[in-house]
């Protein structure tokens, strides 16, 4: 029904950036919201950022100013824009996708696979 494939992830320094990148692929009627999770060692997963077709986004706090989340509707394209990176953002990242199947369908939640982010000092 659905598939999803990030990229983009790797070291970088702190107070750098990197772009994220999630591919959807399948069939499906329409997109609920994708979003990006992570989860650093020793923690729970937890919602990073996430949107919705009609553009409404919503952040985890300790992200907000610094990372963006975008979709390409066209493209079936997620983005998350991580600018002034920090060691604690140093995680694995995962795309998330509730997508409803059919007009009457139930909704689905997908994932990627996960891309490693990590940031020194």
């Amino acid at each position: 029904q659905g598939q999803l494939a990030e990229s983009g992830g790797g070291l970088v320094q702190a107070g750098g950036s990197l772009r994220l990148s999630c591919a959807l692929s399948g069939s499906f009627f329409s997109i609920i919201y994708m979003g990006w999770y992570r989860q650093a060692p020793g923690k729970q997963r937890e919602l990073v950022a996430r949107v919705t077709t009609a553009g409404n986004t919503n952040y985890e706090d300790s992200v907000k100013g610094r990372f963006t989340i975008s979709m390409d509707n066209a493209k079936n394209m997620l983005y998350l824009q991580m600018n002034s990176l920090k060691s604690e953002d140093t995680a694995v990242y995962y795309c998330n996708a509730v997508l409803k199947r059919t007009a009457i369908g139930a909704l689905s939640t997908y994932w990627g696979q996960g891309t490693q982010v990590t940031v020194s000092s």
